[in-house]
């Protein structure tokens, strides 16, 4: 039987180890792999469920050891696996009525489910979990942040822009996983028709990398230890791009700087 979830729980206990793994972002499929050690989540899962449990095997990583899926928004990239690993595993999926709706019979039949509104803190085991709204062309997408023993982690990928909203949750994170999505004058060059290029660049769209650059200079703060360039479009951005654009505001901190690509995703990396 797998951990029941606590609504406005603390997150506390005698320790916490966070580690934080992204197994695939981009445009054909999400996932993220988060644990204290002793509540492993993911965030999303957009890959088939075989194909996550390989990339999670390669890392050294255990499905067995997983408690539940969060759900951030209904498109396919992201929810694709989250029904299979569900049943699979006996995982409870967290995720919003809109979204819920909004999937049809994309999730099939679940473990279980636990709705929850945007703004309304919950936990999940040892884990405090705040999801927060985005600007994207979904029902009602989320972002998250997930904090133990005064450790923190920010997901924010898939919006528009960085409002207020945003910028608040992700006030003091130890690891930032945030959307580079697009180099402007790559996208405006590029093959895709004039209709999606305006989505990509739109409020509701993605996060280009001055975009991204420009929301990490107001999160930067001296106990920041990583920050993961997520979705990285692959015909209109490259992680070169990337990195360049988002260095210029570190600024030479003492940030590790990562950025997740489609086919490997990231490294595993842990706060102690």
């Amino acid at each position: 039987m797998k951990r029941l979830h606590e609504k406005r729980g603390s997150g506390q206990g005698e320790d916490c180890r966070l580690s934080v793994s992204v197994l695939a972002s981009g445009s054909r499929g999400n996932a993220t792999y988060i644990s204290d050690g002793r509540t492993a989540i993911l965030i999303d899962a957009g890959l088939s469920g075989v194909e996550i449990q390989r990339r999670m095997a390669r890392k050294g990583l255990d499905p067995t050891s997983l408690d539940a899926i969060l759900v951030s928004h209904e498109h396919a990239d992201h929810i694709h696996g989250v029904g299979v690993l569900s049943r699979r595993f006996g995982l409870t999926v967290y995720i919003n009525d809109r979204t819920r709706q909004a999937s049809g019979t994309a999730l099939g039949k679940l473990y279980a489910l636990f709705p929850f509104s945007c703004g309304h803190a919950f936990s999940i085991g040892s884990l405090a979990i705040h999801p927060f709204s985005i600007s994207h062309d979904a029902e009602d997408p989320a972002g998250f942040t997930i904090s133990c023993q005064g450790a923190k982690v920010g997901v924010a990928t898939d919006l528009g822009i960085a409002t207020g909203v945003v910028k608040t949750h992700l006030q003091a994170c130890d690891i930032l996983i945030l959307e580079a999505n697009h180099d402007p004058q790559m996208l405006i060059d590029g093959p895709y028709p004039w209709p999606l290029k305006q989505r990509i660049r739109g409020r509701s769209g993605h996060l280009s990398n001055d975009d991204t650059a420009l929301l990490l200079e107001a999160l930067q703060h001296d106990r920041l230890a990583h920050v993961v360039l997520a979705h990285l479009s692959q015909e209109n951005n490259t992680p070169e791009k990337a990195r360049q654009a988002v260095k210029t505001v570190l600024n030479g901190a003492s940030v590790r700087l990562h950025v997740a690509s489609q086919a490997a995703g990231s490294g595993v990396l842990t706060l102690r």
